[in-house]
């Protein structure tokens, strides 16, 4: 008989020993098993396991669609309820258990789709608080009015649909009302018309309007354009009189407005957003207007602020700022890559189409402008990294050029890129607009200019001295200064605003901010080294909640 000496007996045994004494492997300590998904709502699920032998809790991650997997939450027991979902939306969910330091790999995966969403026509003015949810489609049926003192809450990747069968359907948040849009940016807020993708048209309808307390340089009851086509149901809205430049219309956070604009009065459309005496109380930022009827976004007077602002493929004029805005305005984008398709008896195109186009005081006629082109408050707004990117194609018009401003404005326009504007870059009009630069009210530094015939359109006025202002017109071709700028783009995310490895963008900013300009800065409006909307270095803040559709 052969024996083994009691070092070789205790050298086979001590790894059994440890296995036995480990209880963080082997069959007790594996991954949970028997992982379900239940739909409970349109926005919410359940997640089901087996409980694992000495597990203390566990890990839930989820993923959307074929997306990566994030962590959405912990539970202590073999049921986790998911809430805050898209309707209609496919998820998948892994789960993995945790005892103490150690955790086991994860599951298999388990999905569910969420519950189509449920119907609400909202078709009377809202006059009590009201929260609209992400689990409802709402339409909105004729001008729907929040009242003085109601304030309206909307959940984040909430869906309201302006209603195409009802004339000039759209949403007016009133003085002395609020709105609280609480988009994030994988779930966006989305405003848009009631017809179904494939079949939207610019003008489908009304849109979203603010109008606050502030201060307008326009005297008397100045009537807001597209109002008072009807004493009932869409009386005659006054924004004019205010006195609280401070004044807080809510908070809109990633928001997209689409194929708005309809015009219920012959040539005075909605604008897809407006603010109309918007006070610096209101927050703003992250919101698209996408193929909106006139106007993108239109400022009358006011103070309010906002940053990362974006404009795809407006009906007249991306950012237009007139009567007395004295509001900060920091990375803004402007695309347009064709004219819009128009709703049938929505309006027309706007005949002078710009990226920026402001103001001093109201239009030709001068209604309410008690000193002309030099009614006070000054319209002087600070624009700070903006993009501005046109067709390059010479319309019927008078329009095609990248920023115009004139009718006595003032403001500050610095660290910007304006390319590929057929008729000019940049027109400054009238002998009071060149004032406002004569006592430093009207300031262009750091813009970046290329594919533009001209600086500055000829027969106008003269406006600042480019060598000095660090204002360059390049013969580079617009596409070679962003990373993604494709003739047709596919989607959003094919547009790359980034600066390419050898754009002239990545610097040329300025980066010290002094006088006037820096008194109008404060705080809210950053010094730059580069030039455009997009730090070189930074986020691609516009991906993953803005959208760019022809229809």
């Amino acid at each position: 008989m052969k024996f083994v000496s009691r070092e070789w007996a205790f050298a086979l045994l001590l790894p059994l020993a440890f296995a036995a004494c480990d209880d963080s492997s082997g069959p007790s300590f594996n991954p949970p098993t028997g992982v379900t998904v239940t739909a409970l709502s349109p926005s919410s699920v359940r997640v089901t396991f087996t409980a694992v032998s000495s597990a203390t809790s566990y890990i839930v991650e989820r993923a959307a669609g074929t997306g990566t997997f994030a962590q959405a939450g912990t539970t202590a027991t073999t049921t986790f309820d998911d809430s805050g979902l898209l309707p209609s939306t496919s998820y998948r969910y892994r789960v993995a258990a945790v005892k103490g330091t150690d955790q086991t790999s994860f599951s298999t995966e388990a999905a569910a789709t969420t519950q189509a969403p449920g119907t609400v026509v909202i078709n009377a003015d809202i006059t009590t608080s009201r929260t609209l949810f992400a689990d409802t489609i709402y339409t909105l049926t004729g001008f729907i009015h929040v009242a003085n003192g109601a304030t309206l809450t909307i959940e984040a990747g909430t869906k309201i649909q302006g209603d195409f069968n009802v004339v000039g359907s759209s949403l007016f948040i009133m003085r002395g009302a609020r709105i609280r849009a609480l988009g994030t940016a994988d779930r966006p807020i989305v405003f848009t018309s009631s017809r179904p993708a494939g079949s939207r048209e610019s003008g489908d309808w009304g849109g979203l309007i603010l109008v606050g307390n502030g201060i307008i340089n326009r005297a008397g009851d100045i009537r807001l354009e597209g109002t008072d086509s009807h004493p009932i149901t869409n009386p005659a809205i006054i924004y004019s009189n205010g006195n609280n430049n401070a004044d807080s219309s809510g908070e809109l956070h990633y928001v997209r407005v689409e194929f708005a604009g309809y015009a219920p009065v012959t040539d005075a459309e909605l604008n897809a957003v407006t603010f109309a005496a918007v006070g610096s109380g209101t927050a703003v930022d992250h919101v698209q207007v996408l193929a909106g009827l006139d106007d993108s976004f239109e400022w009358f007077g006011g103070a309010v602020d906002a940053k990362y602002l974006v404009s795809y493929d407006s009906g007249d004029d991306h950012f237009d700022m007139a009567e007395g805005y004295v509001g900060r305005l920091q990375f803004l984008i402007a695309y347009q890559n064709r004219l819009v398709t128009i709703r049938q008896g929505a309006g027309a195109l706007g005949p002078d189409p710009q990226a920026i186009e402001n103001d001093g005081c109201g239009s030709n006629t001068g209604s309410g402008c008690t000193s002309g082109y030099n009614s006070t408050p000054f319209n002087t707004p600070i624009v700070a990294n903006f993009t501005l990117v046109g067709r390059g194609v010479l319309g019927t018009g008078s329009g095609d050029i990248g920023m115009v401003v004139r009718r006595g404005t003032g403001g500050y326009y610095v660290n910007g890129i304006v390319a590929r504007w057929a008729r000019a870059a940049i027109s400054v009009r009238d002998a009071q607009t060149q004032q406002r630069i004569t006592d430093g009210d009207l300031a262009l530094r750091n813009v970046l200019m290329t594919e533009a015939p001209q600086l500055y359109q000829s027969g106008q006025q003269a406006g600042v001295d480019t060598t000095a202002n660090a204002l360059t017109l390049m013969s580079a071709a617009t596409t070679s200064l962003f990373t993604a700028l494709p003739a047709t783009p596919a989607n959003a995310d094919a547009l790359d605003w980034m600066p390419s490895a050898t754009s002239a963008a990545r610097a040329g900013g300025l980066t010290t901010f002094s006088g006037k300009l820096q008194t109008a800065a404060g705080s809210f409006i950053t010094p730059t080294s580069y030039r455009g909307a997009v730090d070189p270095n930074g986020p691609k803040w516009w991906q993953g909640w803005t959208s760019y559709t022809t229809n």
